[in-house]
């Protein structure tokens, strides 16, 4: 995973068990914070990340087109900020990675799972809140 400094905006490749952790800039030698922001991923990424994190994953599976995904949006913006740290938080997009919607059996969306060691521990469609989302992925082993 490629991320940019906050600092000197120099780009840093993050391997994906790592992202949920404080690092430093290559460059600046600056903290890079966690991974506070939702990660839109393709099927390639989104394997890598299920595979290879260290802490419970939240992945919202939506579409442009979808109104509630739209509505779930912002809530999953501050899942991921509160989550910092304790998990990570990947979006799917089902318009542009059907196969890895099909994977999921995903037939309605918005729907959200969350992934321990790699396997699927929670999923369920409809729109969540933030608190919602945030206790999902506690529950599932998120330390806060």
């Amino acid at each position: 995973m490629i991320r940019p400094c906050p600092h000197c905006q120099a780009r840093n490749r993050i391997p994906p068990r790592h992202l949920h952790r404080v690092g430093r800039c290559g460059a600046c030698h600056q903290p890079l914070p966690p991974m506070d922001q939702p990660l839109a991923v393709d099927a390639a990424t989104f394997d890598a990340v299920i595979s290879d994190a260290t802490v419970p994953v939240l992945v919202d599976f939506w579409a442009p087109w979808c109104g509630p995904c739209r509505m779930a949006a912002p809530e999953v913006e501050k899942a991921a900020r509160d989550l910092a740290g304790q998990a990570l938080v990947l979006k799917v997009d089902t318009e542009a990675q059907p196969a890895l919607a099909a994977r999921f059996q995903i037939r309605s969306i918005p729907t959200f799972a969350v992934f321990v060691d790699g396997a699927v521990r929670f999923q369920q469609a409809g729109l969540l809140r933030q608190p919602q989302l945030v206790a999902l992925a506690r529950q599932h082993g998120a330390r806060g």
